[in-house]
């Protein structure tokens, strides 16, 4: 079953602008594979543009194939044989009607082909000669599209009037993809993240524990070597990141525990590291109040919910699964699946608390706490925030359960607050972030999943 096109109006309506404005636009879209790029682009093109999808054939086949794209709108461009890209190039501006689109997806592989295509382009740009087509680039190796487009030593740099960087859909809409209810949604987000493919899979199963079996843990599933894929796409060797990712989902989350595991000075995995976290694929995780530049007690964690789900569950039984032993596998894991689960449900708790009404007082980013408490004891967080007048501090709990006592989390939460060593002269507000509630809220800040999901959009 198809997945309905959801939320790039904003994409949408910057590209038309670009296209409108006086003169011919150069624009860029790039972004991880799956994310719904080739959708965006074909709901962009309009009857008089040039749609084509790049594939890893040769120069001189790949213009012969773009030249028999064109001529379904310009007869008999077809008929002339192109010898470079510069000459081709030429002919479509001349012969392309005024303010036309040439849409180029897949771009990278062009340049795989054809190394000179960016100078190329380059030089077409910035000819005095009058533009009538507005060029849209686009891809899915965000490495080729950097050393294309946006490193400063790029051929291209500078020259785009838009660069969109297409990232996965925020939770909220994973609801208009599943008929199931919300904390369902959020199970569902756990495991599949928020890339628009992956949900379009998940729909033609009958359930998204089907979904797990037949598209991640199934030998033959369509998802099950879709990490070293990811990888694949812009690192030249993805040994050593997909080697980082294992150890962090597998619980290892210092610089000191990851380059011990890996027998190598912790130094030497500063590039891969930032280049997973430039992907999205990992983050960095601070306590509330701590800076990047001065704090040691950095954590790293995997920042999208499809790869976390696979390196915890996925590859440690990848022998088993080989086997074809995909039932026992996934009974093996469902006493660990609802605290996975609770975790990812931490992450998007936190990540409301700048979109959700709490206490009529405006929020800035949430992020966790450990640390001792002012008796020494260790202590943990799940949501600390600052308001945005610097007034009040949030402090809240996310709870994974059927059924939660909120006095009793309410009464442990406010005496942990008096141990904190951080509240100062700031005035306390309390947040319970609960998987279901039917009680009354007006007691208490209670934000459920539905709540959450309804803000994430």
């Amino acid at each position: 079953m198809k997945l309905p096109f959801l939320n790039r109006q904003k994409e949408i309506n910057e590209v038309n602008k670009a296209i409108k404005g006086a003169g011919s636009a150069f624009i860029v879209i790039y972004g991880r594979r799956r994310c719904g790029k080739s959708t965006l682009l074909q709901n962009i093109s309009r009857k008089q543009d040039i749609y084509y999808l790049a594939d890893q054939r040769e120069a001189p086949l790949q213009r012969h194939a773009l030249a028999n794209e064109i001529e379904r709108t310009i007869p008999g461009f077809a008929a002339v044989q192109y010898p470079s890209w510069d000459i081709f190039l030429a002919s479509l501006n001349d012969r392309i009607k005024p303010n036309s689109c040439l849409i180029l997806d897949e771009f990278p592989y062009m340049v795989q082909g054809s190394p000179e295509l960016p100078s190329i382009i380059q030089n077409f740009l910035d000819s005095p000669v009058k533009k009538n087509i507005n060029l849209i680039i686009c891809g899915s190796s965000q490495r080729m599209m950097r050393g294309t487009v946006l490193d400063t030593t790029a051929p291209l740099y500078g020259r785009a009037h838009i660069i969109l960087k297409i990232e996965p859909l925020s939770p909220g809409w994973i609801a208009n993809a599943f008929p199931i209810t919300a904390f369902e949604s959020v199970k569902a987000y756990a495991i599949f993240g928020g890339v628009p493919r992956y949900w379009e899979l998940a729909r033609n199963c009958k359930t998204v524990d089907a979904a797990v079996k037949q598209l991640i843990f199934d030998k033959n599933g369509i998802l099950h070597e879709e990490p070293m894929r990811l990888l694949l796409d812009d690192m030249r060797s993805a040994a050593q990141p997909y080697s980082i990712l294992s150890l962090i989902g597998h619980g290892c989350h210092r610089l000191s525990e990851i380059a011990g595991r890996l027998g190598k000075p912790a130094n030497s995995l500063t590039r891969p590291l930032t280049t997973l976290i430039d992907l999205g694929y990992v983050r960095r995780e601070l306590p509330f109040g701590e800076s990047v530049k001065s704090t040691r007690r950095t954590l790293y964690k995997i920042n999208d919910p499809f790869l976390s789900f696979y390196f915890r569950f996925v590859l440690p039984n990848k022998s088993l699964l080989e086997m074809g032993l995909t039932e026992k596998v996934y009974n093996s894991i469902k006493q660990n699946l609802t605290q996975y689960i609770s975790t990812i449900w931490e992450d998007l708790s936190r990540h409301s608390v700048p979109y959700t009404n709490i206490s009529n007082i405006k929020w800035g980013p949430a992020y966790r706490w450990w640390g001792n408490g002012k008796d020494n004891k260790p202590i943990e967080l799940d949501i600390v925030a600052e308001s945005m007048d610097r007034k009040h501090l949030l402090i809240g709990e996310a709870k994974w359960k059927d059924k939660t006592d909120i006095k009793r989390l309410a009464s442990g939460l406010e005496s942990t607050t008096g141990n904190l060593p951080f509240v100062k002269e700031k005035k306390l507000i309390l947040a319970y972030w609960l998987r279901q509630y039917s009680g009354k809220k007006a007691s208490a800040n209670i934000i459920t999943a539905s709540d959450v999901l309804n803000c994430l959009k």
